[in-house]
């Protein structure tokens, strides 16, 4: 199977599998979106929810933000992990949205960027699931999944979203990026599929014998 063939395979499994992708982060507003991707780094989406509405309920926009104290942030999102940095970084951005960007969290990919704590794939999951701009975040898990279905050989998230981007039509990246990671989370997860296990591996590799090894990113 070429790897074009695989593409649309997948493409179209995945649209049977999950006709609907609900983001996986709640958040009521942009500015939510953007704490919760940013506390989701190294912890799992569902921590996250746990954790987001006590903090919300207290600031739940940038004006409100930069009042708090960085001790209290803290306290809040420590099951998250990292709260000393993250809550620092919380802090400071808000401070900066509200005075470079009239407390409006920036629609650019330069600007999020330029935000603290703010990676390019945080940029790219507010920048497609919070203003709908055509966007492919590419974290660990989708970085291994492209590997596996030989979509990519990148040795990083950078070249596997770029390999992914001239794949797909650019129509399909916002909801696609998410039907790899519910799949990614259901079936092929790093530990109960080695790439020769579930029904996207056996498709693309039906000759596959041994585990496949991906780089990590």
């Amino acid at each position: 199977m070429l790897k074009k063939d695989r593409a649309f395979f997948i493409l179209n499994r995945l649209n049977e599998i999950y006709p609907e992708t609900p983001i996986p982060l709640q958040h009521k507003n942009k500015f939510e979106l953007l704490i919760a991707v940013l506390l989701s780094a190294q912890c799992t989406d569902k921590k996250v929810n746990q954790v987001t509405p006590k903090l919300f309920a207290i600031a739940n926009n940038a004006n409100k933000m930069m009042e708090i104290p960085v001790k209290t942030i803290a306290s809040i999102i420590r099951p998250c992990g990292l709260a000393p940095q993250k809550s620092t970084n919380i802090s400071n951005l808000s401070k900066i949205i509200v005075e470079k960007h009239n407390s409006k969290v920036p629609e650019d990919f330069i600007s999020l960027e330029n935000l603290p704590g703010v990676g390019h794939k945080t940029a790219s999951v507010v920048m497609s699931q919070g203003f709908g701009y055509p966007a492919f975040p590419v974290d660990t898990h989708i970085h291994r999944l492209a590997q596996r279905w030989g979509l990519t050989k990148g040795k990083n998230v950078i070249e596997t979203e770029k390999d992914l981007k001239k794949l797909f039509p650019k129509n399909s990246w916002n909801k696609l990026h998410l039907q790899i990671i519910y799949y990614g989370r259901s079936y092929c997860t790093a530990r109960g599929c080695d790439g020769t296990i579930c029904e996207m591996c056996k498709t693309c590799y039906p000759n596959r014998k041994n585990p496949f090894k991906a780089h990590k990113a």
